[in-house]
Formats: structure tokens, sequence, C-alpha cells
């Protein structure tokens, strides 16, 4: 399957050049166009159970869209609602991809979403919830952010601490720790930071370079409150 992302530093999408019977798994509401040979289909990875799942545990929609290029080849164009990066991740099947909540765009044939369900801690203190999504299979993944997507490449026995709200996605196989961004909790969140996630290499973590919901707060002060 061909492909290419465009505009990656600015506002991108994916332009895919489908072969007849190619289709493309993508977030509901993803595509922009299409040639008149593709066919676009509601679907529900999992069944009932599976898009309940994602809709109520994860914050995901409960359905994809499949789109297919049933009635011959064709070009199709995919973009996700914020401002921000995409980013092609190849899946070997050796190991899953664990992604934040919107941050999955679209999947090639072969690729399985997922809902994962964190220990106690993870989910309270992460900022991600107690349920993410888990990415497995053969093939190619696109992820979606609020700013540019950034990877950390960590070597074996390096670590780095990460700002839960700019995490994008990281391999299933990596662990990390919640900790407080100071040594003290008070500290921590006067200094605007909290609770961090520190990750021990080997690996590759994609950040955003934007937190999406310090940008919500920012809108949020800037709407005026209305006295009865």
């Amino acid at each position: 399957m061909k492909y290419e992302i465009l505009y990656p530093e600015a506002f991108p999408v994916v332009k895919f050049h489908l072969e007849r019977g190619e289709k493309i798994k993508a977030e509901s509401d993803a595509m922009i166009a299409m040639s008149p040979t593709i066919e676009v289909e509601g679907k529900m990875e999992g069944g009932i159970l599976g898009g309940l799942a994602r809709k109520f545990l994860s914050g995901e929609s409960m359905f994809f869209q499949e789109l297919t290029a049933s009635r011959g080849a064709g070009e199709l164009l995919i973009g996700h609602a914020l401002p921000g990066g995409i980013l092609d991740v190849e899946l070997d099947g050796s190991y899953g991809l664990t992604v934040q909540k919107d941050g999955f765009l679209a999947g090639t044939q072969g690729i399985n979403v997922d809902t994962k369900m964190q220990n106690l801690k993870r989910g309270f203190l992460s900022g991600e919830g107690f349920f993410i999504l888990n990415i497995t299979g053969r093939g190619t993944v696109f992820v979606s952010s609020y700013g540019v997507i950034h990877p950390i490449n960590l070597e074996a026995g390096e670590e780095v601490v990460i700002d839960n709200g700019h995490l994008v996605a990281w391999p299933d196989y990596m662990d990390y720790k919640i900790e407080t961004a100071s040594s003290g909790l008070l500290s921590s969140f006067t200094s605007g930071e909290g609770f961090v996630c520190r990750f021990g290499g080997p690996g590759v973590i994609l950040i955003q370079t934007r937190n999406p919901s310090a940008f919500e707060g920012w809108i949020r002060s800037m709407i005026p409150v209305q006295s009865n």
C-alpha cells in the first residue's frame, strides 16, 4: 500500500493510494476526501462489547471507519481534528503500541485496536485514565497529536522523565513509573508539573510538543464568567 504524509509540520493529512481490494481502518470522521471507487462503512472492532469498551472506558468512538477500494483503485485523504502531527509506525507483530486517548488515527490491514486496563496508581495519576488503547498486529499505525510528534529514543539503562500531558505512544514492553516532578508534593504542584512518568529504555517514546489539557484550561480562562 502506498501513502504519503502531506504538510507534516503544519496541519498534516495522509494521502493513500489504494489498489482494488485494499482497505484502511480509521477513527470515526477521519475521512476528508476519497475517490468514488472507495466505500466507507462504520465498523465496531471486537463487536458490541469492544465498541462499548472504547466508548465508555477509554473515551474513544465506538465505531471505526473502514474505507475499502471495492470498485477499483483510488485515492483517499484522512486527517484529525487537532492542529498537530501525524506519524506512521510500523509494527512487525513482536510487540504492541500503547496509545493515549485520541492518539490513534488509522491503521492498515492486519492492525488490531483493543482497550487495555492500567493498574490503579497509573490510571489515577498518569492523566490517561484507567483504560488506554493497545495496538497490535502487523502493519502500519498512524498516530496523531496536539503539536508536533517528537520521538525520544532510549538505549538500555537510559531514563527520561516526561510530563504525562505530552505522551502520545510507546511500545507496550516499556515500563514506567509515576512520580512527583519535584522531591516534595507541594513543590511539584506549585511548579505547575504535578505528576510525571519516568520511562526506562530501551525503546522509543512518542511525545507531543503541546499539552491539550493546558490549552483547554487557557481557553476556559478566556471565556467571560457570567454573573447572576
